[in-house]
């Protein structure tokens, strides 16, 4: 992903689940969220890459346009999204850190990944008429911000950045400032999806950009052992860390706030940790067929 097909995306799809903690109200059982600043910013991107995607097939030889598999993964990565942020699993965070982490896991292993590999940027510029088209591509040549950009989506960088997000925005004091000020928790969810964009277009990216497919296969490795260390002590720890969610009491399905912490804690370890374990692997099997002696290698006849 370019640099400014990562602003658009961030600006039109992150915008959701910012959006979703300026307005969100507590409400006494967890409800779907149809607020518009949370419905609009979705809506909005659903619609550009429907359109530019409409327009693309029109101006294509032989009506050949978006492929149907990028097609399906933007739909499958909005969808995620959507679900995270406006299903009742959002108002049910605001009384469980275990549902908390899961929509945060949503955004972050789920959405966030395949947004990356819908790769949007093409349909969604051919949504805007020649002169928009021009000036954000003239935006992305930008020499400052095509040096940021490749410092940002470099696989180290972008592997701290999010292992920092991770580690900075649990620490108690900014959870607790987050949990009782919408604009921190804009920010921290703003630091969670817009670090595990950068993340995985990084990691998926690796290979067109010139980097050993080892690279990226070693972070995401390290990246499942960062976020797993931080789940296992979450999950072994016999004291709530959040000062909110310990003052509301008994959670969903009567978990005390101690035992609603450990069961986030291990969402964050086990399934989190596999997800990165398993496209580390994914990633080390794909340059071991790309070997000569690979076992996807064909011999020249």
């Amino acid at each position: 992903m370019r640099p400014a097909g990562l602003l658009a995306l961030t600006a039109l799809v992150a915008a959701g689940p910012a959006a979703a903690h300026v307005t969100g109200a507590a409400h006494p059982e967890p409800g779907w969220t149809f607020d518009p600043w949370l419905t609009v910013p979705l809506a909005l991107g659903a619609a550009l890459y429907a359109l530019g995607a409409w327009r693309i097939g029109r101006r294509s030889t032989g009506g050949r346009g978006v492929r149907r598999r990028q097609a399906w993964l933007f739909a499958a990565g909005w969808a995620s999204l959507a679900l995270s942020v406006v299903s009742p699993l959002h108002e049910a965070g605001e009384r469980s850190f275990t549902a908390h982490m899961v929509e945060h896991e949503i955004l972050m292993l789920v959405a966030a990944p395949l947004l990356v590999l819908a790769r949007p940027l093409g349909a969604m510029l051919w949504a805007f008429p020649a002169a928009g088209r021009k000036a954000l591509a003239d935006l992305g040549r930008l020499p400052t911000l095509h040096r940021a950009w490749r410092t940002l989506n470099a696989p180290v960088t972008a592997t701290l950045l999010q292992a920092a997000a991770l580690w900075v925005w649990h620490a108690p004091a900014l959870f607790d400032l987050a949990l009782a000020h919408p604009g921190w928790h804009v920010a921290q969810h703003l630091s969670f999806f817009v670090s595990a964009l950068f993340f995985w277009s990084a990691m998926l990216d690796a290979r067109r950009r010139g980097y050993p497919l080892a690279l990226p296969a070693i972070c995401l490795f390290v990246t499942s052992l960062v976020a797993g260390a931080l789940g296992a002590l979450m999950a072994l720890s016999t004291s709530p860390w959040y000062a909110r969610y310990a003052e509301l009491g008994l959670a969903p399905f009567g978990l005390t706030p101690t035992e609603d912490q450990q069961l986030a804690g291990l969402l964050m370890w086990i399934p989190g940790g596999l997800v990165h374990a398993g496209a580390a692997l994914a990633l080390v099997g794909q340059a071991l067929r790309a070997e000569p002696g690979g076992q996807g290698h064909v011999p020249a006849r």
